[in-house]
């Protein structure tokens, strides 16, 4: 499955990119990230992987991110791998302005076993739960929004 999603943030791209890998912030917009935990290499930097657990009602998923691309502040590429879910995404931010950035990221998810059936039940909300996400970071940047309540 691929789909791409967008969003403009009244922000300079500057300070999108200090918010966006601020390892502290994540669970301020990353709704039900419980915690995060860099296994290897510095935060960000190609090869650095890093776990992030969430709890969803009462479901715990834990994930790997391996970041593979670093051209910051223009782009940020990472790989997601949980148990039947390998998710490349990629994000590219792009000044459309002084006080404007758009965020654009291209996601590809590659499902295996029981998750191909729920993949094909519930495609749909792949992209809508993306745009949610960027939804809510682009709240927490411009307006402080922590999604913890």
């Amino acid at each position: 499955m691929r789909y791409t999603e967008e969003i403009e943030i009244a922000l300079p791209r500057d300070e999108v990119v200090r918010l966006f890998t601020d390892l502290a912030s994540l669970p301020k917009w990353q709704k039900g990230l419980q915690s995060v935990e860099l296994l290897s290499g510095e935060a960000f930097e190609v090869g650095a992987r890093t776990r992030l657990v969430f709890l969803t009602g009462k479901r715990r998923m834990e994930m790997i991110e391996t970041i593979t691309h670093n051209a910051l502040p223009a782009a940020l590429h990472a790989v997601y791998d949980t148990k039947g879910v390998h998710n490349v995404c990629e994000n590219y931010l792009t000044e459309v302005g002084p006080d404007r950035t758009r965020w654009v990221t291209p996601n590809v998810f590659e499902l295996s076993g029981p998750m191909r059936l729920i993949g094909l039940l519930f495609g749909r909300s792949f992209p809508k739960e993306t745009r949610e996400q960027m939804r809510r970071f682009k709240e927490f940047a411009e307006h402080g929004t922590d999604v913890r309540g």
